[in-house]
């Protein structure tokens, strides 16, 4: 195993103050291991957290700041944040206005949420609501879900109901508007290789080089089946069918990102992307918005996940709202 770490277990720390360092606009918590945006809380501006297991990035602490995420709590890597780091997040970000939990659906992470706004409400009288993001066509059921899993939409949406927490709507427009855009998103990756854990030393999963991996999760899980090696003509077929497939994207504009795994160098990624944007057309799906690049990652594996938004003027305009964090940055 080769890493630009000092130790294993020393990973999400030391990418901590690397964060802080590079970024000195943003507060990071040590101790409880949560990123802020640096004028937290914002008063009467509904606060919005998110978080899950690291080895994502830049999801999610590379999303904090205006116009997205108030914060970001981080787990160890590809494991779920604890009830105390939500917590002490929610807490930290009330501006008076409530605040909103976006998560993934993963077991871990929804019953740590579960549990954080529970304690907050319970301490602080805060008002807490929560989204669960399950966008993923793949499966129905992983090894660490029940029902889909949350993937790439988990972006689209913290740009979109950030910009409107920005724009000052109350907690109840906010969810609302959350649960519309996770209604009309649809996700499905793929990988060419396993990640390696650095705290387990060894790839994943084992995936002969002339074999692919199809409808992967985020952390390496398997996917709907494992298939030969093909041109990303093939391959982009075989993410946007199921996509398409799943909701009709016809008569609206959309939003469509293509997100690299954290593997696959951007000249790949453009390659698919041409391929998905080509299959998209030839069905009538009118592409309004794209974001290609890694901004939903597992690690350093090798593939790519395209998530698909059925957009309106509205969500178009809020997508096109001024953003400023490590990972986004565009209108200010």
């Amino acid at each position: 195993m080769k890493k630009l770490i000092n130790s294993p277990d020393g990973v999400v720390a030391d990418a901590l103050k690397g964060i802080a360092a590079a970024h000195p606009g943003l507060k990071i918590d040590y101790e409880n291991r949560v990123i802020y945006r640096g004028d937290s809380p914002v008063n009467g501006k509904v606060g919005l957290i998110s978080g899950g297991g690291s080895g994502h990035e830049p999801l999610h602490g590379g999303f904090v700041g205006l116009g997205m995420l108030d914060a970001a709590c981080a787990g160890e890597v590809f494991t779920s944040p604890t009830p105390d780091q939500m917590l002490a997040a929610t807490k930290a970000v009330d501006g008076g206005a409530g605040v909103l939990h976006i998560v993934k659906n993963y077991t871990g992470d929804v019953m740590n949420f579960e549990m954080a706004a529970e304690l907050a409400a319970a301490e602080t009288g805060v008002t807490v609501k929560s989204i669960v993001v399950d966008d993923d066509v793949a499966v129905q059921d992983s090894l660490y879900t029940a029902g889909r899993r949350g993937v790439g939409l988990t972006v689209l949406l913290e740009k979109i109901v950030g910009a409107a927490a920005e724009q000052g709507r109350d907690l109840d427009a906010v969810y609302d508007l959350a649960a519309k855009v996770n209604a009309q998103g649809r996700s499905m990756g793929m990988a060419l290789t396993s990640c390696t854990v650095p705290a387990a030393g060894k790839p994943t999963f084992d995936l002969p080089d002339d074999q692919m991996e199809i409808g992967i999760g985020i952390h390496g899980e398997p996917g709907r089946h494992r298939v030969p090696l093909a041109p990303a003509k093939d391959i982009a077929a075989q993410l946007v069918e199921p996509i398409l497939a799943d909701l009709d994207f016809t008569g609206a504009p959309t939003i469509v990102m293509l997100t690299g795994m954290g593997g696959s160098p951007l000249i790949e990624l453009y390659v698919m992307y041409g391929e998905v944007k080509a299959l998209l057309d030839a069905a009538g799906v009118t592409v309004a918005r794209t974001l290609v690049g890694n901004y939903i990652t597992s690690l350093e594996m090798a593939g790519c996940s395209v998530t698909v938004l059925k957009a309106d003027d509205e969500l178009l305009g809020l997508w096109d709202a001024p953003v400023n964090t490590p990972g986004l940055r565009w209108g200010v």
